[in-house]
């Protein structure tokens, strides 16, 4: 077994990170390989950085036979399409030069694809339907495979929903109550690497499990809200009176969502997102359970055996709270330099003016400024951009206190203290910066 090699796709993710250091601690040697990975997910030599989506056919062969691989576990997904990010050439093309690459690499490789549960019938979103094209792509090949369709993961870490939910437990508010009561079976990822382990450790051409679709999931079935149930017991928020709320807020929080993604961020409620949470997770883990003899953990195994952290309680109360932090200062930077140029422009200068600034300069200084707590905001919005935009405002701040200072003493004593309050913008503006990793 410690000889096998497994090459995991898509390693920084919340699957692909657990199932790689997980299957490391079973004695394989796992390759691990994203787009990007953090400084703390760079844990190996065998952590590799490389623009997966971006290699052909030829480069996925080369990859495969530099590593001797024996099971490929593909985890890349993207839940919408975005700047940068596709549904089909993510989850349909990329897998079809998977596919080709496999065949024409002259090795008996398992491929392990981590798809979605449902049916055909049952979706309604790009998301879903390139995940049951990769299927149909993956059945028409005829190589070993195994593909997992795993319920509502819970992990020890959270990204997008699963830490949207755990928000969610952290506050006295419910999504609506047809939300609440829509079917959600969980799997925890624990098993999800152990599912792997198993299929790995058999020869990819074993008859039994040279073919399989399974669902992984808790057998019992389980709402939205007996999901929320344990992480409000952890958190220590189960006896709390909750406001439901509104369902025409959900769907405009999802608009919100949809805008925020074309700016490049990958906020967890988006339209995508409330189309699947509504459709449900659920599924018939009995084949899976049966072949491989694993008892799925129940979420009272995996969430409501430990008090949560103050670790925990904190990401979970400030993970709704960043993306207020980050429109907010948006606005603030925008808002404030238009109404400097275009609303109250006589009144901007007019400071300069009183404060003995040659003519020459007034209108320069003024208009100059403006633009550029305009462009701090557009900055700030885009998430490529964002840490730029930050610094550039916390030095524009200082510069701007500093300055009046220098320049305009009396700035500091006037009664609505404009200048004081900078002081708070920036302390804002550096607990985003320390807030803006995603992994």
């Amino acid at each position: 077994m410690s000889e096998r090699t497994i090459l995991v796709l898509g390693a920084s993710g919340l699957i692909g990170r657990f199932v790689t250091d997980d299957l490391r601690g079973r004695g394989f040697r796992v390759v691990g390989v994203a787009r990007s990975l953090s400084p703390a997910q760079k844990m190996s030599a065998l952590d590799i950085e490389r623009p997966i989506l971006s290699l052909d056919v030829a480069a996925l062969m080369r990859l495969l036979g530099e590593h001797a691989v024996d099971v490929v576990v593909n985890c890349l997904g993207v839940l919408q399409d975005g700047p940068g990010s596709s549904t089909s050439a993510v989850h349909r093309d990329f897998v079809a030069r998977l596919l080709q690459a496999i065949g024409g690499s002259g090795r008996a490789i398992r491929l392990v694809q981590i798809s979605i549960p449902g049916t055909t019938e049952t979706d309604r979103t790009a998301f879903a339907a390139t995940k049951r094209e990769a299927e149909r792509l993956i059945v028409a090949s005829g190589i070993p495979r195994a593909v997992l369709r795993p319920g509502f993961v819970v992990a020890p870490t959270a990204y997008g929903g699963s830490a949207m939910l755990r928000a969610l437990a952290a506050f006295p508010v419910d999504l609506p109550a047809k939300e609440m009561a829509t079917p959600f079976q969980p799997v925890a990822v624990e098993d999800i690497s152990a599912t792997i382990a198993w299929l790995a450790a058999r020869d990819a051409d074993d008859a039994a499990v040279k073919a399989v679709s399974w669902d992984l999931m808790q057998a019992e079935p389980v709402t939205m809200a007996g999901v929320i149930a344990p992480f409000r017991v952890a958190f220590g928020t189960a006896g709390w009176p909750r406001v439901a709320m509104p369902r025409f807020m959900l769907d405009l929080g999802a608009k919100i969502g949809d805008l925020a993604n074309h700016l490049g961020w990958m906020p967890p409620m988006r339209s995508t997102a409330i189309a699947e949470l509504r459709r449900g997770v659920r599924g018939d883990p009995a084949a899976w359970i049966a072949a491989t003899g694993i008892a799925p953990k129940t979420l009272t195994d995996v969430v409501g055996r430990r008090p949560a952290t103050i670790q925990d309680k904190w990401f979970a109360r400030l993970f709704l709270v960043k993306a207020l932090i980050f429109a907010s200062l948006v606005a603030f930077w925008i808002v404030s330099g238009f109404i400097a140029l275009f609303v109250s422009y006589r009144a901007a200068a007019g400071i300069l003016s009183a404060h003995d600034f040659p003519p020459a300069l007034v209108d320069p200084i003024t208009i100059g400024t403006s633009l550029m707590d305009m462009g701090i905001g557009v900055l700030i919005a885009f998430r490529r951009t964002a840490a730029i935009g930050l610094v550039a405002g916390i030095v524009a701040s200082l510069g701007y206190m500093v300055g009046a200072a220098i320049l305009t003493p009396d700035l500091w004593i006037e009664p609505l203290g404009a200048l004081v309050k900078t002081g708070p913008a920036i302390v804002l503006m550096l607990v985003a910066l320390l807030m803006l990793d995603n992994r």
